[in-house]
């Protein structure tokens, strides 16, 4: 039966394996995995994670700090003032003057405000997505884990049942004379162990699902079959650029290199002042004259307006020597990621070579002690290489799927993570 499972699973993954070829050689386009867990399950998840809602709600006050730069932080300003005006040994007169004034934004310093509110939107928009990306990164390795938990917990059932089999041959040979007592308490020892790894990796199981049900509520417990990773269809430069196009973390970057330099953009215009425009009109000798008049006022530019340009300047020069860095820091990541998918994925089908003929030798040593050829410990010995090998070749697949769905999710090109 095992043999004819594996089989199965060999010939769905070739299967999956020419479609999905098929249907990723042209391009960079978004993909569906087989047996990877669905958008529609997943996007709900996503979308509800307090991070990314707490990023999404940060859209909204990055919209209006942006509204507040393009309406300006200047107001206009009231004055009103009274007084009374007395002649030597004259009559006293009542005076008053009002008036209203407002500092004018030069339309430089205008433009350079909504650059920046622009580019705050930008950030905030880069930081929702990146947000969205971990979370999808999070449910990922939390959803593999518990898959590769189930799977680990399938596999120590049946090594347990291979122990039982063990077991009854033991005993079969004993009543037939062709075995000891120590080789039946042996094999009952063996059992036990057995059974203790069965609990133990049960408990894995359950405690996967707990990470996973916890960090993300509302997902359904529908365990499947552990997929298979895909091996990478495109060129390694398809993928760099998709990656380091689609990185979040880089366009906030951007937008933040963006923002420094619109404020030296402000910074500049600074030098010279907004002048202060004003109206007023007013009342003295108790009446007798009435006058209205407008008032312009300038600061003289001091030294710190050059400063503050100065400043500014080399803040956005900072900002932009940052997002080089990440850039290659980025590209070297990408390139290490692809190397290990690539990677992983040989060593996968490697190890589920080892496993098969593992599973083998274990069957056929199993058949050699039932008809009295090979000792109990040799027996033994290829169960627990059989198991060795089916562990390891579950690990590989593990360490393979998570480096091969990473990179879509880095690519934006499953769960619409394109569309933020």
């Amino acid at each position: 039966m095992m043999r004819h499972l594996l089989k199965r699973l060999i010939l769905s993954v070739l299967l999956a394996t020419a479609a999905f070829a098929r249907a990723a050689q042209p391009g960079m386009a978004p993909v569906t995995p087989p047996g990877f867990l669905p958008t529609g399950l997943a996007r709900p998840l996503l979308d509800q994670d307090p991070g990314v809602a707490a990023a999404r709600a940060g859209l909204e006050v990055a919209q209006q700090e942006a509204n507040i730069l393009d309406s300006s932080t200047y107001e206009w300003t009231t004055k009103a003032n009274g007084q009374r005006r007395r002649l030597d040994s004259g009559p006293r007169y009542n005076e008053w003057n009002v008036g209203i004034e407002r500092p004018l934004r030069l339309p430089g310093k205008a433009a350079a405000d909504r650059r920046i509110g622009q580019s705050t939107i930008e950030e905030s928009q880069a930081r929702y997505g990146e947000a969205l990306h971990e979370a999808a990164r999070e449910l990922m390795n939390l959803w593999v884990d518990w898959l590769g938990a189930e799977r680990a917990s399938e596999l120590a059932a049946d090594s347990l049942q291979a122990t039982q089999s063990s077991l009854v041959a033991v005993e079969k040979r004993l009543r037939a004379g062709d075995a000891s007592k120590l080789d039946a308490s042996v094999a009952r020892a063996e059992l036990a162990e057995q059974r203790r790894l069965h609990n133990d990796a049960k408990t894995q199981a359950l405690a996967g699902w707990m990470r996973l049900s916890t960090r993300f509520p509302g997902i359904g417990q529908q365990a499947i079959s552990l997929p298979s990773p895909l091996p990478i269809v495109q060129d390694g430069r398809a993928w760099r650029e998709r990656i380091l196009d689609e990185n979040d973390e880089l366009k906030a970057l951007q937008a933040q290199l963006r923002i420094a330099e619109g404020r030296f953009d402000r910074a500049r215009a600074e030098r010279t002042p907004d002048p202060t425009v004003g109206v007023h009109t007013g009342s003295d000798i108790g009446g007798r004259e009435r006058y209205t008049g407008v008032t312009i006022s300038i600061p003289i530019p001091g030294g710190a307006r050059s400063a503050n340009s100065a400043r500014a300047q080399a803040a956005a020069e900072m900002a932009g020597k940052d997002v080089e860095l990440r850039r290659r820091q980025l590209g070297a990541q990408v390139a290490s990621a692809l190397t290990i998918a690539q990677g992983a994925y040989e060593s996968l089908q490697i190890a589920n070579e080892g496993a098969a003929a593992m599973r083998e030798n274990a069957e056929l040593m199993q058949r050699a002690y039932a008809l009295g050829e090979a000792e109990l410990q040799a027996l033994l010995l290829a169960r627990r290489q059989q198991s060795a090998a089916m562990s390891n070749a579950l690990q590989a697949q593990l360490t393979a799927l998570k480096a091969y769905y990473g990179l879509l999710i880095d690519a934006h090109l499953v769960w619409d993570l394109e569309h933020d």
